[in-house]
């Protein structure tokens, strides 16, 4: 017997109503367990989507910059100083200023400045503390503790700086590599966290250059500070002088052995 359907056009029409009035959830070809769920379908499709953003993200974060070059820079490099010694008067200088040696920067230092006379003990026996000659004495001993300090930490500074040099080669060759060798992430940040290692220690040794220039600083006030102290007493004193003794042409017959223009 031969089934034949009328009216095809209809029944397409209805089946299609048939679906989209149907539930979110509906079985397929009449088994129950198989379940087509349009609202899940589009979740899933919007998850795909943003694991796929992930994705492309991530793998943007691991490709490699072909153009670091643009960020290179260039480590300033410090030749070793050559301290003139045409007759021994600076014994010691040039090893002081690019080594870290302390008893080569004082050695030479008392070379290279003219020492106090054992003959000052009996001279200062008579002076007070705060007399001209007992600050230039302190200045003295104050700039024989500092300047030796002072070298040394310039030594350092130079020899610090060749000691580093092929770390900090080294660090900015990995920081500027184009290719994929040191541009995971994870290698980046370990890049950044040598550079701000490197950075520190940098700071530091500038810490102690800048130390000894206030050192440095305090001792050339002080000798600023005890000339114009010495000036502003010889004034007073001069006065005092003038008050108390008559310097007029009818005493010319006394002497005045204290006198001071």
């Amino acid at each position: 017997m031969k089934i034949q359907l009328k009216h095809p056009r209809r029944w397409l029409i209805g089946g299609a109503l048939l679906l989209l009035t149907a539930t979110p959830s509906f079985a397929l070809f009449g088994i129950g367990d198989i379940v087509f769920d349009p609202t899940s379908y589009a979740s899933l499709v919007s998850q795909l989507t943003t694991i796929e953003s992930q994705y492309k993200m991530l793998q943007n974060n691991i490709e490699h910059f072909s153009l670091k070059q643009q960020w290179q820079t260039t480590l300033t490099a410090l030749k070793n100083v050559n301290v003139a010694n045409m007759f021994g008067e600076t014994n010691g200088m040039t090893v002081a200023f690019n080594t870290n040696s302390s008893s080569a920067s004082t050695t030479a230092w008392k070379t290279a400045t003219t020492p106090v006379s054992s003959n000052v003990t009996t001279y200062f026996s008579g002076q007070t503390v705060g007399s001209p000659q007992m600050s230039q004495l302190a200045m003295v001993e104050m700039s024989d503790s500092i300047s030796p300090d002072c070298i040394t930490a310039v030594g350092a500074y130079r020899a610090a700086r060749t000691q580093n040099t092929t770390a900090n080669s080294s660090l900015m060759a990995n920081q500027l590599d184009g290719t994929s060798t040191t541009n995971s992430e994870v290698q980046q940040l370990n890049l950044l966290n040598a550079a701000e290692a490197q950075k520190m220690s940098e700071m530091q040794n500038q810490g102690a250059m800048q130390a000894c220039l206030a050192s440095q600083m305090a001792v050339q006030n002080m000798e600023r500070r005890n000339a114009a102290a010495t000036d502003l007493n010889t004034a007073a004193f001069v006065q005092q002088q003038r008050s108390t003794n008559d310097v007029s042409a009818s005493n010319e017959s006394n002497t005045w052995q204290t006198y001071l223009p």
